[in-house]
């Protein structure tokens, strides 16, 4: 038996949506034969009808990206929004100084092409704070050309 009419009738009544009103599988008897909405208001009274809860929104998948972001997963350059940090900004200062200075000591010929790989290598591996350590390494370990 066809409950078009009545679902209609209800949801206008409960003010949801016609897949949202619920009926007793029990009393389909009684609503099929509502025509009025003072029948229906009764059978809402009663609680033969009524509306479903709505639903809310999902948390799961929040909660997987949140998993994910704790195993260092999606932090590649697509998910990174805003521009370069202070920190990236000092780095990239404090490193192109040592790389000019150690290029500047292979061009003068302090050091020979293969030091000068090696200090490039600690410069890019942040083995030196600034240029004075890289002149003290150079005197400890008696790197400059005889």
């Amino acid at each position: 038996m066809s409950l078009v009419y009545q679902k209609k009738l209800a949801a206008r009544l409960l003010k949801t949506g016609k897949t949202k009103v619920w009926i007793d599988p029990e009393s389909i008897d009684d609503v099929s034969i509502v025509v009025t909405k003072n029948d229906m208001r009764k059978l809402i009274a009663s609680g033969k009808v009524r509306a479903k809860p709505r639903l809310g929104i999902s948390s799961g998948r929040s909660q997987i990206v949140r998993l994910k972001k704790q195993r260092g997963l999606r932090s590649g350059p697509g998910s990174k929004k805003g521009g370069v940090s202070i920190d990236e900004e000092k780095w990239m200062r404090k490193v192109r100084s040592q790389r000019d200075f150690t290029k500047l000591l292979r061009k003068r010929k302090i050091i020979t092409p293969t030091v000068f790989r090696q200090l490039y290598l600690k410069v890019k591996g942040n083995a030196f704070e600034n240029i004075p350590q890289i002149r003290n390494y150079i005197k400890e370990h008696e790197l400059t050309r005889r």
